[in-house]
C-alpha cells in the first residue's frame, strides 16, 4: 500500500520536539538496558558466547551488542513496515508487543506470523530458562547454603535448585497472567523494571571492582535507591497527570506510564544509589581482601563441580589474567557505551528528517548488524567450544583444569 508523501514543512514541523521526546525515550531505554544487563537478563547470550571461562567477559559484552539488534533491527524493519502498511493497531496493541507479528503477517502472510511465533518462543524459553537457573542458584548457594545449612551437600543443593526452578517457572507464569489481566503492557513493565532494579546497578558494579564499598552500604544503596526511585516516579506521574489528559493528581497504570515519570524514576534509581555508595566508601571504607575470592570460594562435590577449586584451566583463575580481563572489559565497555548512547544519537541529529538515501543507509546498517549478530551468536559458541564438542563426539576424557592455554595469551597484567 503506497504511503502519501508529506510536504517538507509538515515533515520538519516539531522536529525539535520529537528530538527531545526521542532523547527522553532513549534515556529510559539506556538506563533500563544497563539495569537489565547488570541483573543478568542477557546472561543467556553471555553464557553462549562464554563457552570457556576465559571468554566470559567478552561474552557479556558481545551478548549486549547482539541483544541491541532486537530494538534496532526490528524497529527499523517491522516497526516502520507497520506504519507504511497502515497496520490497524492502537497504542494498547503496540504496548502489548503486537507490532512485529502484525507487520510480519501483513508483509508475507501467515508464514510471517508463524516465523514470529517461532522467534518469540525461542526468545522466551531462552530468557526464561536463564532466569530460572539464576534464581535457583541464588537460593541454593546465597540463601540456603549461606544461612540455613552451611554444611549442605551437593545432593541437597542440587535438590533445592531443581525445586526452585519449578517454583520460579510457576511464579513467572502467574505473574504474566496477573499483569495481562490488569492491563499492564510490555512497554510499561520494561520501563518499570529500571525503576525497581536500577538501584542495584552501581552497588553491584562497585562491589566487584572496588575494595572500599562494604556489603552493608551496598545493600543500603540498593534499597534506598529503590525507595527513592519509586517515590520520584509516583510524584512525577501525579504532577503530570493533568497535562497528559488524566485527572489531576491521578496515580494509575496510565499515568505512571508517562515517559517523563519513568525517566525520573530510572535516573533517581541509579543516581541516588550511586551517591549512597560514594558516601559509604568515604565514611567507612572496607578495604576488601580480594584473596577471599580465590581461596575462600569452592564448589561443592555432588552438585556438578566435584570439589573443583576453579572452572576451566588453571591459568584462567590467576590474578594476572583476571586483571587483564578487567582492563579489557573496562576499555571496550566504556567505548561501546559512549558510542551507542552518545556518539550515535548526536551524529544522527544533523540529518533531521531522514531522506530516502539516508534511510537506505540506516536500513543497511540495521540489516548488516542483524545478520552479523545472528550468525555470531549461533556459530561463535560452537567455534569456541569446538574442543569440548570434539571430545564429546569422540568420547575423549580430559582432566579438569588440564586444558592448554591458547597461543597468544599472556599471563602478565596489562591494567
Amino acid at each position: 500500500m503506497p504511503v502519501s508523501p508529506q510536504p517538507a514543512e509538515a515533515r520538519n514541523a516539531g522536529t525539535g520536539t520529537r528530538i527531545v521526546h526521542g532523547a527522553v525515550w532513549g534515556g529510559v531505554w539506556c538506563r533500563e538496558g544497563v539495569s537489565v544487563s547488570r541483573m543478568g537478563m542477557r546472561i543467556d547470550n553471555a553464557c553462549a558466547c562464554g563457552a570457556s571461562p576465559a571468554s566470559a567477559h567478552k561474552g557479556y559484552l558481545l551478548g549486549g551488542l547482539v541483544w541491541f539488534t532486537i530494538p534496532f533491527a526490528l524497529a527499523t524493519s517491522l516497526g516502520l513496515a507497520g506504519n507504511a502498511l497502515n497496520v490497524a493497531l492502537d497504542s494498547n496493541d503496540a504496548n502489548a508487543g503486537l507490532v512485529p507479528p502484525a507487520s510480519a503477517t501483513a508483509l508475507i502472510g501467515r508464514e510471517g506470523g508463524v516465523l514470529m511465533i517461532i522467534m518469540l518462543f525461542m526468545a522466551i524459553t531462552s530468557t526464561g530458562s536463564a532466569e530460572c537457573i539464576a534464581v535457583s542458584s541464588l537460593w541454593a548457594y546465597d540463601c540456603y547454603r549461606t544461612y540455613f545449612n552451611k554444611e549442605a551437600t551437593g545432593k541437597q543443593i542440587l535438590m533445592h535448585s531443581r525445586i526452585v526452578v519449578c517454583v520460579w517457572a510457576v511464579v513467572m507464569f502467574l505473574l504474566s497472567i496477573i499483569l495481562n489481566e490488569i492491563g499492564v503492557g510490555l512497554g510499561w513493565v520494561y520501563n518499570f523494571m529500571g525503576i525497581v532494579i536500577g538501584s542495584a546497578v552501581v552497588p553491584i558494579a562497585l562491589v566487584i571492582t572496588h575494595e572500599a564499598l562494604s556489603a552493608k552500604w551496598a545493600m543500603l544503596a540498593a534499597a534506598g535507591g529503590q525507595v527513592a526511585a519509586v517515590i520520584m516516579w509516583l510524584v512525577v506521574a501525579s504532577s503530570q497527570a493533568e497535562e497528559n489528559g488524566y485527572p489531576a493528581g491521578e496515580i494509575s497504570v496510565d499515568s505512571t506510564g508517562i515517559l517523563y515519570a519513568q525517566l525520573a524514576g530510572n535516573c533517581v534509581a541509579i543516581g541516588f544509589s550511586g551517591i549512597i555508595c560514594l558516601i559509604g566508601s568515604c565514611v567507612s571504607p572496607m578495604n576488601f581482601d580480594w584473596d577471599i575470592m580465590i581461596k575462600g570460594i569452592t564448589l561443592v562435590g555432588g552438585d556438578g563441580g566435584e570439589n573443583s577449586a576453579t572452572l576451566g584451566a588453571d591459568w584462567e583463575s590467576k590474578p594476572e589474567f583476571l586483571l587483564e580481563a578487567k582492563a579489557w572489559i573496562f576499555n571496550y565497555g566504556w567505548m561501546w557505551t559512549l558510542f551507542l548512547t552518545v556518539a550515535w544519537p548526536v551524529l544522527s541529529i544533523p540529518f533531521g528528517v531522514f531522506g530516502k538515501s539516508t534511510f537506505q543507509l540506516w536500513a543497511s546498517v540495521a540489516l548488516c548488524w542483524g545478520w552479523t549478530a545472528g550468525l555470531t551468536i549461533i556459530f561463535l559458541p560452537l567455534w569456541e567450544n569446538r574442543t569440548t564438542i570434539k571430545n564429546v563426539l569422540t568420547c575423549t576424557t580430559v582432566p579438569i583444569g588440564g586444558a592448554a592455554k591458547p597461543a597468544g595469551t599472556t599471563e602478565t597484567a596489562t591494567a
